[in-house]
């Protein structure tokens, strides 16, 4: 497969009452980008956390013990996924939500493929809301998903940020990554806006952005998010010259659906202006210790 047609959420958090309003919402946007074609639908990070809503009141601020509270919806919330997936015919990244793991609990992204079996990608580098006061774990590994024969890899949120990450789903095959985000801030959003983009860079691959967007002081866990969705690719030949394939509206809901052309990406990875995949072999090699040089008082 050459090319694809991908959806990318800016979903918003919004108050619901019970699980059938929770049902309703989530089928009604799996509809709406099935409808436009979308081969490939991404939610956000920590979108499944409008099931706080759910909770008894006194959760709803109460970030360490809405954890183990939240565990009650996850096999619903895996049915539900799976039977939209099957519906559809569509692949799913659910929006992430802590999950019990061993002795604490990780930031989990479900992925789900158009038969509705599933797989997962757990967030690997915390930010200190998440580690200081969340206390989510880290954790390990990291998964490529083929689906339609086209590989893909999720780096959530702040694992955009650091390149030994995509670089390694890169060398497992991936040509797509998929970038869920909750960024409370603007200087947030870009952080991860620039890291996606920079992968994009670097890998020579298709970087896709979805962020969340909340207004929601009923819940301390994500009362305020910000951002807009966005495609970024290598700037080089036949692709955007800025990196950005497709972009929203700030803080405008709904999907953003692209057509990702891979033979473009492929195309400059073999014979681009310049090599960055290619070079990263002696990107590395040629990283040495740096020597301090002191410019005060040397003569030539």
């Amino acid at each position: 497969m050459t090319s694809l047609r991908l959806a990318a959420a800016a979903y918003p958090i919004d108050f619901l009452p019970d699980w059938a309003a929770y049902q309703a919402k989530l089928s009604g946007w799996v509809a709406d980008a099935a409808a436009q074609g979308a081969s490939l639908l991404v939610f956000p990070e920590y979108a499944a956390l409008e099931l706080v809503a759910l909770l008894p009141p006194e959760l709803h601020h109460d970030v360490v013990e809405m954890r183990p509270a939240l565990q009650a919806f996850l096999p619903e919330f895996l049915a539900l996924h799976s039977r939209l997936a099957q519906q559809y015919g569509v692949g799913i990244v659910a929006g992430s939500l802590p999950v019990a793991h061993g002795d604490g609990f990780v930031n989990r992204a479900y992925i789900f493929g158009p038969d509705g079996l599933h797989s997962h990608q757990d967030k690997l580098m915390m930010t200190r809301f998440e580690a200081e006061e969340w206390h989510i774990s880290p954790g390990s590994g990291l998964r490529v998903f083929e689906l339609g024969g086209v590989r893909y890899g999720i780096v959530i949120c702040y694992d955009s940020e650091f390149p030994l990450m995509a670089r390694q789903l890169a060398e497992a095959g991936a040509e797509v990554l998929l970038v869920p985000s909750f960024t409370g801030a603007r200087r947030g959003y870009t952080r991860v806006r620039v890291g996606s983009m920079a992968r994009a860079l670097e890998n020579q691959v298709y970087a896709v952005h979805a962020p969340l967007i909340a207004n929601a002081a009923w819940t301390y866990a994500v009362e305020d998010a910000v951002g807009m969705a966005g495609v970024y690719t290598p700037a080089d030949d036949g692709l955007p010259e800025d990196g950005v394939l497709a972009q929203g509206g700030w803080n405008e809901p709904g999907w953003l659906v692209a057509d990702l052309d891979l033979s473009l990406t492929r195309h400059v990875r073999a014979d681009g202006h310049v090599l960055n995949w290619r070079d990263r072999v002696a990107g590395a090699e040629r990283v040495t210790p740096a020597e301090v040089v002191n410019l005060e008082g040397v003569r030539a």
